[in-house]
């Protein structure tokens, strides 16, 4: 019997730690990708060493690359700096990255969006941000937050933000996971190239919607569904 019970606490605990950012097993590592100049790939990080501490200094461990907003989006308002250990090696094993967002003023919006890895928490920094998320359930909760608040999305809940003030405003977001990853809804669904039968019946849509949509959120990059040709 107390055999049975460890394998179901196995069982459940297992799950969780597969899904997790690994533990890290020492203070710090900022990989060494063979040259100061060389660019990290996000993906080969956990096969580069490890720099040797003596060589590291406190500019090692800071971050410039969120002081100015990104290129905003005509469509949308919106501009996005998302900043994991390919943009800033110290990051790598803490388990965390960030983001800073900036929403031009009269309805700048950061569309429905999910990160399939990562809880946000996401900070106003400036501005009046009408903000939310929805669960499971599909309940919505979502209010206006001013500078200086802050809300939380649940890892892997669809969520969103819109300037409601007269200036434009800006969201620090932070995650906890070195890649949290983001499912943008609107490109996922009308620019991937699911078949035009599925979104057409799906949403209602006749075929000049359709492709007015699919033209907006851009032509599918890769084609591996046969449905369509």
């Amino acid at each position: 019997m107390a055999a049975h019970h460890l394998l179901l606490l196995l069982a459940a605990l297992l799950p969780a730690a597969a899904t997790a950012d690994p533990d890290a097993v020492q203070d710090y590592c900022v990989p060494d990708a063979g040259g100061r100049g060389r660019p990290l790939e996000l993906a080969l990080l956990p096969s580069y060493p490890c720099r040797s501490p003596g060589n590291l200094t406190a500019a090692d461990f800071a971050f410039a690359g969120v002081r100015a907003a990104g290129n905003f989006s005509a469509d949308t308002g919106f501009a996005g700096v998302s900043v994991t250990p390919a943009q800033f090696p110290a990051l790598h094993t803490l388990g965390v990255s960030f983001a800073r967002a900036d929403l031009s003023a009269a309805g700048g919006v950061n569309p429905p969006h999910y990160h399939p890895r990562a809880t946000e928490t996401a900070l106003v920094l400036a501005g009046r941000v009408y903000a939310g998320f929805v669960d499971s359930g599909g309940r919505i909760f979502a209010k206006v937050l001013e500078k200086g608040e802050v809300m939380v999305f649940p890892r892997a809940m669809v969520h969103f933000q819109m300037n409601v003030g007269d200036e434009p405003a800006t969201v620090y977001g932070t995650f906890n996971s070195e890649n949290p990853g983001i499912v943008r809804i609107p490109a996922t669904v009308f620019g991937s190239g699911i078949s035009a039968g599925v979104l057409e019946r799906a949403f209602g849509l006749s075929p000049a919607e359709l492709r007015r949509l699919e033209k907006r959120f851009g032509p599918p990059k890769t084609k591996l569904s046969e449905m369509d040709d």
